[in-house]
């Protein structure tokens, strides 16, 4: 019976999802919480050790609900939160709390290293992208700043991912779409930059801690003793190389092929397409990753969406349902409340100092409900103004998939559509990126030549789009179109948004 895992380490938790290839079924799922440092001054850290705490419990939840033994799966995947820095010594030690995605203490790194580079002309140049506060590179610079005895004792740069295929095989070793986001990497020619690699470090200590690089369809190793007994897994189980989550989201989303694009509404906002050649664009707010099936995945990332609307909730002690009641009750335009949801300073546009307000409050309109309608129409406009970058770029949506805890709200559903004018539908699985995980694990084991002589392997790009129509499942019940008068309205709303950011913060344009 062949049996593959996928495993998903969140912002928010990590996620495991089995399934089985002859029935084209989801056996089980399983997931555990992780705990977040997060400080006034954009410190968001999370101990490497939590992760691996909560794969082995999240694990153990997936196998008890799917009714196997662990022993009878074949291979599996990581997929996991982009851009964190973990960095090892020489023992395989993490020498500090990672540094995440959403953090923006290394705002004034990040400055210094596009200066460097000689600005956003220069790092599309060299890297094929802008490098963003955020991504891995300026963690690495903060590192080397702040903490030098640390620096002395790096022997490794690992991506989060990277860490968990580490603890499994014991092998460091990189994947071409998740090193996409590190700022160190030519996503052009699928190599590390050593030019922006030695403006960083010229030493050579930082060259010599990337790991090598390996393809989208590579298996890694096999599961080492110490990881095989923690799971129960065999120590001939396989390890497929996995990838970033948005890379793991795009393959268990389906979005294999141009025409679809994905959005995440999750603790930040994604949006990404895919297409055959690379993605090198005009915008500096796009970033033409590589994806984790050999193409590319051009991706935009906003910093605010459920850790926006959580920040409304939890001011108004408000479960899920009193929230989206209030979204029900409240008319769309939120009153004439406008708000900047940048709690977390802002990537799309590139606003990393920025900080949420709310405008054009009156004591007719200051209610709870409109203040809950304000965050939710404001993250969504956030990711409208990353859907017509795309569009600048010929990007084409026909059809929007979406994806994040956030799409389960039919109010909010409707209001992407409305936004978008574009049709949007989710998934029948919630759990995309493990799932893509579980599937990139079937794709990368069904390339290996087959222990029958003579079975012919078949063609990656075949077996992996079989994998996806046999896996990715739409819930129609779910699927939303524009309606003509609501979009009109937000047509309206949206202006006014961008007028509102250009006067606060005058250097974004589309």
């Amino acid at each position: 019976m062949p049996l593959y895992a996928g495993i998903d380490c969140g912002t928010q938790g990590t996620k495991v999802v089995i399934i089985d290839t002859e029935q084209g079924a989801t056996l089980g799922e399983g997931s555990a919480p992780h705990e977040m440092i997060s400080n006034s001054n954009g410190r968001r850290e999370q101990d490497a050790q939590w992760w691996i705490d909560a794969l082995c419990l999240a694990f153990g939840r997936a196998v008890k609900a799917a009714g196997i033994s662990p022993a009878d799966i074949a291979a599996m995947a990581v997929s996991g939160q982009q851009h964190g820095f973990v960095a090892l010594d020489k023992e395989g030690r993490v020498l500090r709390a990672v540094k995440l995605w959403c953090d923006t203490e290394t705002a004034e790194e990040n400055d210094r290293l596009l200066a460097l580079l000689g600005g956003v002309k220069g790092s599309i140049e060299h890297l094929g992208l802008m490098v963003a506060t955020g991504y891995t590179a300026s963690k690495i610079l903060w590192l080397k700043t702040h903490h030098p005895a640390l620096w002395q004792r790096l022997e490794t740069v690992l991506l989060p991912h990277d860490y968990l295929n580490f603890w499994l095989t014991g092998n460091r070793v990189a994947e071409y779409g998740d090193a996409s986001g590190s700022g160190l990497f030519d996503v052009r020619r699928r190599c590390w930059d050593r030019h922006t690699v030695e403006l960083i470090d010229d030493s050579g200590r930082l060259w010599n801690a990337l790991p090598p690089l390996v393809s989208a369809d590579s298996l890694i190793g096999t599961v080492c003793p110490a990881a095989a007994e923690r799971l129960g897994v065999n120590v001939t189980t396989r390890v497929a190389s996995g990838g970033g989550d948005n890379m793991m989201g795009a393959i268990g989303t389906g979005n294999t092929r141009p025409g679809r694009v994905t959005m995440s509404l999750g603790t930040s906002g994604t949006l990404f397409a895919y297409s055959d050649t690379p993605v090198i664009s005009d915008s500096a707010m796009i970033a033409g990753f590589c994806s984790s099936n050999n193409g590319w995945l051009p991706l935009i990332c906003t910093m605010n969406v459920t850790s926006a609307t959580s920040a409304v909730q939890k001011l108004f002690k408000q479960d899920l349902v009193r929230f989206n009641q209030a979204l029900e009750q409240s008319e769309i335009g939120a009153g004439g409340i406008l708000m900047l949801p940048f709690f977390n300073g802002e990537r799309v546009p590139a606003l990393p100092y920025a900080k949420a307000s709310l405008h054009n409050m009156d004591t007719d309109n200051f209610t709870e409900d409109n203040l809950c309608r304000a965050v939710v129409e404001s993250a969504t406009f956030g990711l409208r103004y990353g859907l017509d970058l795309f569009r600048s770029q010929g990007i084409v949506a026909t059809e929007i998939r979406l994806i994040g805890g956030g799409s389960k709200s039919r109010h909010w559903r409707q209001m992407v559509a409305d936004i978008m004018d574009c049709p949007v539908v989710c998934l029948r699985q919630n759990e995309t990126a493990a799932l893509g995980a579980a599937i990139q694990a079937a794709w990368c084991d069904g390339l290996q030549p087959a222990a029958t002589p003579g079975e012919p392997v078949p063609a990656a790009s075949d077996l992996l789009s079989a994998l996806c129509e046999k896996f990715v499942q739409l819930d129609e019940s779910t699927l939303t179109r524009p309606i003509p008068s609501q979009q009109q309205r937000y047509t309206d709303l949206y202006a006014n948004y961008l007028a509102l950011l250009n006067k606060e913060y005058a250097q974004v344009a589309l």
